[in-house]
């Protein structure tokens, strides 16, 4: 069996030399993370139309099946496959798809399941590149006609993959929804007009070795390797949206002398509008992180910042811009990080609109003690996290719950969300019997934008009239996806999801 798995520099050379013998080469592409009877099928079918069949699997790192998959990680899955008498070779891929595999290996024949006969129900639409690239190579994509199983589904069933709160969660959503219908949710949104207000933050992080101790005083030494910077605050939401929503735009502060300008510019999706103002006597905010390189934990965090209120002539350019977009716009999403940006005045006159407000306004080192989410009022939909709800109703600990409709009641709030982290999240609307939603990170990186990504996606989907379970759902689904990759790094990506609550719903 070992001999069976080889990596991707030697195959090339092998099947090269196959094919100089005159044998025919067969290609099966797949995640295949539960080896069941379908694959056996599937495989055996594949190996009659040549004479040796090549597998090769998606690497864990670009398995996009939801939290907790795969449930075999690469080597598992390549062991499994090496097992079985129908299968000549298996690799693990490099690429997210066999695009590029196939156009190194020159498959004579790229082997699919019947389920890939309609190009259309591929999420990714990569089905259509992949048979682009076994044409381009004199090949031809053929597909097995025997019974299918998935692998999503039997360990759904049958697998411990899932807490018991997550299984009724899912079950009644299921119920009540089919994949199809939330996908035609999902794409309604494509139309909405959304304005995103905040402050613009540069997310810098400074990857670290630990030295050690100075010599002459107690102070913790670090060398810097390498600074990547991400596009943080209300330019993450955006991007969050950007999947989403065809016509998104920011409404947002940068510093006197424009830094970052340009780097925002370049790193900003095209379908989102920026609009900037600028903030005297200040920097445009950086958050600079340092962590350490090797287990990505965080040891010190320094910011650029003036976070003093505007001044009287800036709140009114801010005031008129804000007149102007809201009225070209569907609904607006506030992300009040408490920087000065969104003083009393302009949160009041954002309040009094008649747009459809989602608000979330974040408790952070900077502010603490001094911010307040109640100079907000008749707000559609307030989402604020488990330990922000505590401090704003100084309370040391108590009833989340209570303190919840407590404050859903003094702001005159519609909606009111509480995330609590890895322990979900809960919604209360006109009853008194909230939505709670389990959490579903598995493997997180970096909890920094999580929020942000809940707040994107439960907004629109309120917005959009989507039953509050499953907006909460899709949210909660969406800080999971943030979770996993550093800082701000990655927005929010539609497909990613799709293929997350397809695997969920099976």
């Amino acid at each position: 069996m070992k001999e069976k798995i080889i990596n991707l520099d030697e195959i090339a050379e092998i099947i090269s030399l196959k094919k100089s013998q005159g044998k025919r080469i067969v290609l099966c592409h797949g995640v295949f993370d539960l080896l069941h009877i379908g694959h056996i099928k599937h495989f055996k079918e594949a190996k009659n139309m040549g004479d040796i069949l090549v597998v090769s699997i998606t690497p864990d790192e670009f398995v996009n099946k939801g939290p907790g998959r795969p449930a075999f990680n690469t080597s598992l899955r390549l062991e499994a496959l090496s097992a079985l008498e129908s299968i000549d070779f298996v690799f693990a891929n490099k690429w997210k798809t066999a695009q590029q595999t196939i156009k190194i290996i020159q498959p004579n024949i790229y082997c699919k399941g019947p389920d890939y006969k309609d190009h259309s129900s591929d999420l990714t639409g990569k089905i259509t590149d992949e048979e682009a690239a076994i044409k381009f190579v004199g090949g031809k994509i053929m597909y097995t006609d025997d019974i299918t199983f998935s692998s999503s589904s039997l360990l759904n069933k049958y697998g411990d993959l899932h807490s018991q709160q997550h299984e009724v969660f899912i079950r009644d959503i299921a119920k009540n929804n089919s994949f199809e219908s939330i996908n035609l949710k999902l794409d309604s949104m494509k139309n909405l007009k959304v304005l995103v207000i905040g402050e613009t933050i540069i997310d810098q992080y400074v990857f670290c070795e630990a030295l050690g101790k100075s010599g002459k005083e107690p102070v913790l030494v670090l060398r810097d390797l390498e600074t990547q910077e991400y596009l943080g605050g209300a330019l993450a939401i955006a991007r969050h949206l950007s999947d989403f929503c065809n016509n998104v735009s920011l409404l947002s502060f940068l510093g006197e002398d424009n830094e970052y300008k340009s780097f925002i510019e370049e790193g900003i999706e095209e379908n989102i509008h920026l609009n900037f103002l600028t903030k005297s006597n200040s920097p445009t905010i950086v958050k600079r992180r340092f962590v350490d390189s090797v287990d990505r934990k965080k040891i010190l965090g320094v910011y650029s910042i003036n976070d003093s209120a505007l001044n009287k002539e800036e709140e009114a350019k801010f005031l008129e811009s804000f007149d102007k977009l809201s009225k070209e716009h569907d609904l607006v999403i506030v992300s009040d990080y408490g920087h000065g940006i969104i003083t009393p005045k302009i949160a009041d006159y954002i309040s009094k609109t008649d747009k459809f407000i989602s608000l979330n306004a974040q408790v952070n080192a900077a502010n603490i003690g001094t911010h307040s989410i109640r100079k907000y009022h008749d707000i559609n939909c307030l989402i604020i996290n488990a330990n922000e709800l505590l401090h704003e109703m100084r309370e040391r600990d108590g009833d989340l719950e209570k303190l919840a409709l407590k404050l859903k009641k003094i702001i005159k709030a519609n909606y009111i969300t509480v995330t609590k982290g890895k322990d979900g999240a809960f919604l209360f609307n006109d009853k008194t019997v909230p939505v709670n939603c389990p959490g579903f990170a598995v493997e997180v990186v970096d909890k920094i934008g999580s929020g942000d990504a809940l707040l994107a996606l439960l907004s629109v989907c309120l917005y959009s009239k989507i039953d509050d379970d499953l907006s909460l759902f899709i949210a909660s689904l969406a800080a999971a996806q943030s979770v996993e990759s550093i800082g701000n790094s990655k927005p929010v990506n539609k497909v990613t999801l799709l293929k997350t609550i397809s695997h969920f719903l099976k």
